[in-house]
């Protein structure tokens, strides 16, 4: 651990990828099988550096682990700070599983193949990033340079809207940015001595100022934290996203490749949960629990967000598809939707059990999401459309992808055996004994969610795969030896964490029990 790669390591997995980008860019693009396996090693690599870091990670410590810690503009504070704690090392793992595998689905780009890897490359180093930085000022630089290349490969690689869906998804994250950037800059502002670092400004009463006058109103310094609260809260919500932030998820989905789609569900809005519990949380805790107990915003928001998210899932099924329905891929967006809420109401509970259960079903999500893209990309290859009343009957000619889609959506659905099953379970358990008001009312009534998410699951699988065969599918194939790769990994993941969740529980449980103790519960 004291060798120059175990102090560098969150080095090495951040920023591998960018010399893959120069390595790819060095390829003459006519050697295609050369560009995919150099950005496949390249996009690999920090998936296998994040299992050597999980190794040697401590679980009796709260503490940041791996940490590096350099001046790097000194004249204001501002530092490279990197390292890592049993909230931030899920989604490392998360995010190289997902990347690696993702670049074997894009195995078939054929368009700008150099361009598209190299974006992608770019894309992992900003995640990894985010999820690594402990300075403010480059965890927002981090989540900045994941807006560019998403941008290009929605815009450049997607389907027939995708320029609008791009665009679209770029003005709604840059408002988020600017509002993450005020708050940045007025913790900054309000910090004797000046800084950035995530660690010491979430030690008490660190930020002190007085009052404050904006557009001729003065405000205390109490409503100024509350006001800077609203914003990280909207920047944060836009990623997750939350109601009524979410318009921009359901098009993006739609028009993304299928790997931008996994990485988009997957890994991204984590990034809006993950940012509420690594800097809303810890910096304000005071103003962050005024939003739960005494304007319950975050668990009203949290089941808003299951229960609209299925129903809007469920009428992919019941509406034609000229009001908007009948879309396989628009289905499971709006199932994300409908999932982070779950992360959103354990989030607000403010006990042990919902707390871990919250950020499980990140990891969980993360799996299973990409799972039902992956699969909606296999059958969307083969079927040139995602009409949900297109199918039926396929059960009888590809066993195989029927077997695999039945696991990916029971485990949406969180059946017992699982990896959904768990963290929904934990949720519901930690909110349900939660103290804090009105917060037994709201679990009740996210309880819903669990039927409609399985009556539009269990009606999307019986309208695909069951009944008569559609005899238009009389020569559907089943899945292929690289198809199997990209979802074998997955499926055996959330399979094992359905049958023994201990190693990802035990991950996060000291960073999670601190986290509740700097919130004062």
């Amino acid at each position: 651990m004291h060798s120059w790669f175990g102090q560098h390591t969150l080095s090495l997995i951040t920023f591998i990828p960018i010399i893959g980008i120069l390595l790819v860019l060095s390829i003459p693009k006519t050697k295609e099988t050369v560009l995919k396996y150099t950005a496949l090693a390249f996009a690999t690599t920090p998936f296998v550096l994040s299992l050597y870091v999980y190794q040697y990670f401590d679980l009796t410590s709260s503490k940041m682990q791996f940490v590096e810690q350099l001046n790097w503009i000194p004249s204001f504070n501002i530092e490279y700070f990197l390292g890592i704690d049993g909230l931030s090392l899920p989604m490392i793992l998360l995010t190289g599983l997902l990347s690696a595998l993702c670049i074997i689905a894009s195995w078939n780009i054929k368009k700008g193949l150099k361009g598209y890897l190299a974006l992608f490359l770019l894309l992992e180093t900003g995640m990894l990033g985010v999820f690594c930085a402990l300075d403010f000022f480059l965890f927002f630089i981090f989540w900045e340079v994941m807006l560019l290349p998403m941008y290009f490969l929605i815009g450049i690689w997607g389907g027939p809207k995708k320029e609008y869906a791009a665009i679209k998804f770029f003005l709604y994250t840059l408002v988020g940015s600017v509002l993450m950037l005020v708050a940045l800059i007025a913790f900054y502002l309000n910090t004797d001595p000046h800084t950035f670092n995530l660690i010491k400004l979430s030690e008490p009463g660190i930020l002190v100022g007085n009052q404050i006058s904006l557009f001729g109103i003065s405000l205390s310094f109490h409503s100024f934290k509350i006001l800077l609260w609203i914003f990280l809260f909207i920047g944060f919500a836009i990623k997750v996203p939350l109601f009524p932030f979410h318009t921009w998820l359901p098009l993006a989905h739609v028009e993304a490749p299928t790997a931008i789609s996994v990485i988009l569900a997957g890994v991204l809005l984590k990034m809006g949960t993950y940012g509420l519990l690594r800097i809303s949380y810890p910096i304000l805790p005071g103003e962050t629990l005024y939003f739960i107990k005494d304007i319950p915003l975050l668990p009203l928001l949290g089941v808003v967000n299951i229960i609209y998210g299925a129903c809007c899932a469920m009428a992919q099924i019941t509406l034609p598809e000229e009001k908007g329905g009948n879309d396989l891929k628009k289905l499971i967006a709006y199932s994300s939707i409908s999932h982070m809420g779950y992360v959103i109401l354990g989030m607000s509970a403010m006990t042990s059990e919902a707390m871990h259960g919250a950020v499980f079903q990140m990891f969980n999500h993360g799996t299973i999401t990409a799972m039902l893209f992956l699969l909606v990309g296999v059958i969307y290859d083969q079927a040139h459309h995602r009409k949900i009343d297109g199918f039926g009957g396929l059960a009888t000619k590809v066993p195989v992808l029927t077997g695999i889609v039945s696991v990916a959506f029971f485990a949406a659905l969180g059946l017992p055996g699982l990896s959904g099953f768990i963290s929904e379970a934990l949720v519901f358990l930690g909110s349900f004994k939660s103290t804090l008001p009105g917060l037994r009312t709201f679990t009740v009534l996210a309880t819903l969610g669990i039927i409609l998410n399985a009556a539009f699951l269990l009606w999307a699988l019986q309208k695909i795969f069951l009944g008569t065969l559609n005899t238009q599918y009389e020569n559907f194939q089943d899945m292929t030896k690289r198809e199997l790769i990209t979802l074998v990994p997955l499926t055996v993941v959330v399979i094992f964490l359905g049958v023994y969740p201990t190693p990802m529980l035990d991950l996060m449980q000291r960073t999670l029990n601190n986290l509740l103790h700097l919130m004062g519960v």
